[in-house]
């Protein structure tokens, strides 16, 4: 038996929500940009989100963003697909960053819930279609409330889901029911964004993950989902199984994934270089779990 999914993903399966490398003086890395990117792709992801969360976008500027855009583009062609990151607290700045990562080259972009001022769900809505109605790209919408303060309510999603624009939706929530109700009255491709629920979700019917953790390990990542596939549904969850001590010490251990990520990639002389403030770098302690868990996830010879 295999998978079948219920629209063909827009975007592919194994997204990775990629770091974004900066050098040691804290400036962009545009060259260690184009070599994780294309280290990635070599390695299994379908598509890159550039300026997501884990990218750090609340702390590079709209330049940066549009640079960072067009340097991996450069460097990996039309390979993957790339969801670029626009939303902010504010509709006029999202669209203008819709408009910025259309002319970069981006395939769609990826819009959060306006944070901070908690905007009621009509409002909310009207924003993401707001969006939607200004660029040709296709919308993914990127439910997550802890961070936000504001959820997409799943009745909210569902109206949306009828705006041609509007096409995908990196999940979040942590409300299971509330993503199969979605998954079953709506046409959107749903991407686990927790990659604890990257199996979970892909089982009922979900179209595949936005995975920090594949910025380590982009091939097992995309190994589960192949397993799932092929009908060999044990295997599958053998490997998420075996993930999980490295997807709990980069995303449950108290840090920001892009912290953990881009620790754990310096030490394996990858490119990432430090996080910016307000973030600061993992200690000692935090990375020696971290290699612990990496060593667990991918066995060494």
């Amino acid at each position: 038996m295999t998978h079948t999914l219920p629209v063909t993903p827009p975007f592919g399966r194994v997204l990775c929500a990629m770091v974004t490398p900066f050098t040691e003086s804290g400036a962009l890395d545009l060259d260690g940009a184009r070599r994780l990117a294309e280290r990635l792709v070599d390695g299994g992801c379908d598509g890159l989100v550039l300026n997501g969360t884990t990218g750090e976008s609340p702390t590079t500027s709209d330049e940066e963003k549009s640079d960072l855009i067009r340097a991996v583009r450069e460097a990996v062609g039309e390979r993957p697909s790339i969801l670029a990151g626009v939303g902010t607290a504010d509709t006029r700045h999202t669209i203008e960053l819709t408009h910025q990562a259309e002319k970069a080259g981006a395939d769609g972009v990826l819009v959060v819930t306006p944070y901070y001022s908690r905007p009621p769900q009509d409002a909310v809505e009207a924003h993401f279609r707001e969006v939607a109605d200004a660029s040709g790209l296709p919308v993914a919408l990127y439910d997550i409330p802890g961070r936000t303060g504001t959820r997409i309510e799943p009745e909210t999603m569902i109206r949306l889901a009828a705006h041609p624009g509007i096409v995908a939706v990196k999940d979040c929530s942590y409300d299971f029911l509330g993503t199969q109700k979605v998954l079953a009255r709506t046409g959107l491709a749903c991407y686990a964004g927790c990659d604890e629920h990257n199996l979970a979700l892909y089982a009922v019917g979900a179209a595949g993950c936005v995975s920090t953790v594949a910025n380590v390990i982009p091939g097992h990542i995309r190994a589960v989902f192949d397993a799932f596939d092929a009908g060999e549904t044990a295997h599958a969850a053998r490997l998420q199984r075996q993930a999980t001590p490295l997807i709990e010490a980069m995303m449950a251990a108290g840090l920001p994934g892009a912290v953990t990520a881009k620790a754990l990639l310096t030490a394996l002389g990858l490119p990432a270089g430090p996080v910016r403030a307000p973030l600061r770098p993992a200690g000692r302690e935090t990375l020696d779990a971290l290699l612990a868990a990496y060593r667990e996830a991918v066995p060494q010879p």
